[in-house]
């Protein structure tokens, strides 16, 4: 469950255009075929968790409305509708915008703003839209095989070609912010870029403001992301040894991770209120029961409140390993050594306390383990 979306996540919805600089009209013209009269919205969206704004509101009438709004440079905006869930995003790259839709026939490819930097919008989420559907149906068929084996190569095939797709999306999304010629374009691809290593993103995004010297959402952007890379750097990396982590066991005893030194130890965040984590639970015990005898072994941290709720979860899921908590929910102490933004989350070391892998889910863990212990 993720406490919070990192800063390039949320860069979907873009920045607050709080500036002095003289600001321009324009007009969004649309038909809308097929639309029952109502009232239509044009809002601006912002980087920030700042709700939409509205800037002006129209009647539709036969399908037809027209919606004008001042803005400081080019942004992202909206329009919404009265009484439909359907939402319209656009680029402000032109005084006068012409829009058009069907209510009956909705799609990416069928919502037309005919302007230059909305059509690199249009083609870049259709684009973006038929790879992740692509990746969401491998991942689908991978799901229903039921505890396969690590020796299974049909799946291993499958997890390869998967990781392949994944990488060459993220690879496109790179390239994307680095060679568009459109600054809320380079934006906006951002917020695609959440599932890649922020040192992979830093020369991309380092080269925006040079493209792109004028604009204000670029250079707060920028420096914000650069402020995120530095305490990033500062992060458990593969390779580096964990940081040690000291808090009560269920006894109330104190406990630490340094304790388990010369084993390959599975350090596993995690919490009794945490619904993901109580379903990965089963594939942390399956892992733990095969190799806890080959120098293998869990520890649990958990960032519960209370230690009923705890010590229950334990029992309940059969999590017959070490476990420690502080009990201070989002303020544990084992937060922000590990950076850690969503639970379940987990670190691999070994024996000598060196990451070797994080974040292993389903069956990734006992493929790992049966990799590093014969």
């Amino acid at each position: 469950m993720k406490k919070f979306l990192p800063l390039i996540a949320s860069v979907f919805f873009l920045f607050s255009c709080s500036t002095s600089v003289q600001k321009s009209q324009f007009t969004v013209t649309g038909e809308l075929k097929n639309t029952p009269d109502q009232k239509i919205y044009l809002e601006e969206l912002y980087f920030s968790q700042k709700d939409p704004a509205v800037l002006d509101t129209a009647e539709i009438k036969n399908g037809k409305f027209s919606l004008t709004a001042l803005a400081p440079e080019e942004g992202l905006y909206r329009l919404r509708l009265e009484k439909s869930e359907a939402a319209f995003i656009f680029i402000n790259d032109q005084p006068a915008i012409p829009f058009s839709s069907d209510l009956n026939s909705l799609s990416l490819e069928n919502a037309k703003f005919n302007s230059p930097a909305n059509y690199l919008l249009r083609s870049f989420m259709v684009d973006i839209e038929k790879q992740r559907k692509e990746l969401e149906d491998k991942a689908s068929i991978l799901q229903q095989y039921k505890n396969p084996l690590p020796s299974d190569s049909t799946y291993q095939m499958m997890q390869l070609d998967i990781l392949d797709k994944q990488a060459k999306f993220q690879q496109n999304v790179l390239r994307y912010i680095d060679t568009t010629s459109n600054a809320v374009m380079a934006l906006f691809s951002l917020g695609y870029t959440r599932d890649i290593e922020p040192e992979k993103i830093e020369t991309a995004v380092g080269g925006l403001t040079k493209r792109f010297p004028t604009n204000q959402a670029i250079a707060t952007i920028v420096a914000q992301y650069k402020q995120l890379i530095a305490q990033n750097k500062s992060l458990p990396k593969i390779g580096g040894i964990a940081p040690d982590i000291t808090m009560a066991d269920t006894s109330g005893k104190a406990f630490s991770l340094s304790m388990l030194r010369g084993k390959y130890v599975l350090v596993d965040f995690w919490a009794s209120w945490c619904g993901p984590c109580r379903e990965e639970n089963p594939n942390v015990v399956n892992a733990y029961q095969e190799f806890k005898n080959k120098n293998f072994t869990v520890l649990g941290v958990s960032l519960d409140k209370q230690k009923a709720e705890w010590t229950k979860a334990v029992e309940e899921d059969h999590l017959t390993w070490y476990h420690i908590s502080d009990l201070k929910y989002w303020s544990s102490a084992a937060v922000a050594p590990y950076g850690i933004e969503g639970i379940p989350y987990n670190v691999l070391l070994d024996p000598q306390g060196k990451i070797i892998a994080m974040n292993l889910r389903g069956n990734d863990l006992q493929i790992k383990l049966s990799e590093l212990i014969k």
